[in-house]
């Protein structure tokens, strides 16, 4: 047998692994024989320039325009006149409401007031109906009754005539008895006297007109009272939109959300300007 030219190294050298014999498995951290790691085969890391001691310079920042630089403060600006817009609205309305309350209280009193004497006026012209057909009955009597008959209607006419008689029903009468003599044709009822109705029914008349008018007087204040109520909703968005606007960081959009803000508080502000503006009762 030949034997290695030194004699001193082992053979088959250390550095070469050792094929296990069949149905061993190769010692741990040893790769079967004849193959070898991943790492042996990697090329070694190009080496790379170490970055030149610091301090470096901080990169430039963009400088802020003077609108964004100052639009803070013109938010602020606005976000305080939107308020008290705000709160002139509402307080108009608060007053537009409550002279609506008083109109429409007046207008149901009076209502009520008209009421009552138009049902006191016709009690007096029915009455005066009856009393007139009873004046002319006794008128008859006296003018073709016997002496006896006559007598008794004419002192019944004239207690008549002092206790149940009106003086516009009198005078009443007095115009019936001048037209029917002017026209023995047609007959003219004193009921159908201009004064003698305006006396009865004037009163009526007069409450009841103002009855209307109050309560037109509550549909005008209702109506600009609206008004003023849609300017406050209004406000109010802009408020909420001016807020936003106030905590967004991107400014194009900050710009954006305050100019429709802006709009808002002016259409608002002219719808209750308008409101203002309107004659009240």
């Amino acid at each position: 047998m030949t034997q290695p030219p030194n004699a001193e190294q082992p053979w088959p050298p250390q550095s070469m692994p050792q094929q296990p014999a069949a149905g061993q498995q190769p010692p741990a951290g040893q790769l079967p024989f004849g193959q070898q790691s991943a790492a042996q085969h990697q090329p070694f890391p190009a080496q790379q320039a170490a970055p030149p001691p610091g301090p470096y310079p901080a990169p430039a920042k963009k400088k802020p325009s003077k609108l964004e630089a100052n639009f803070g403060v013109t938010l602020a600006v606005l976000l305080g006149i939107a308020s008290i817009v705000t709160a002139w609205a509402s307080f108009q309305a608060s007053i537009y409401d409550g002279k609506m309350a008083e109109k429409n209280t007046l207008a149901g009193i009076l209502a009520a007031e008209a009421e009552s004497m138009y049902l006191e006026a016709n009690s007096t012209y029915l009455t005066d109906a009856a009393t007139f057909a009873r004046i002319t009955e006794l008128t008859v009597q006296e003018q073709y009754g016997d002496s006896y008959t006559a007598d008794i209607a004419r002192e019944t006419l004239t207690v008549l005539l002092f206790q149940s008689v009106s003086d516009d029903l009198l005078n009443a009468i007095d115009w019936s008895n001048a037209q029917n003599d002017l026209d023995p044709e047609s007959y003219v009822s004193p009921q159908e006297s201009d004064e003698y109705l305006s006396a009865l029914f004037g009163g009526y008349q007069d409450t009841k007109t103002a009855a209307n008018e109050a309560m037109e007087a509550a549909a005008v204040y209702n109506d600009l009272g609206d008004q003023l109520t849609l300017a406050t909703v209004m406000l109010a968005i802009s408020l909420f939109l001016y807020g936003l606007a106030a905590v967004v960081k991107s400014f194009d959009m900050r710009l954006f959300l305050a100019a429709i803000a802006t709009l808002i508080t002016v259409i608002a502000t002219a719808i209750g300007v308008f409101a203002i503006m309107q004659p009240t009762p």
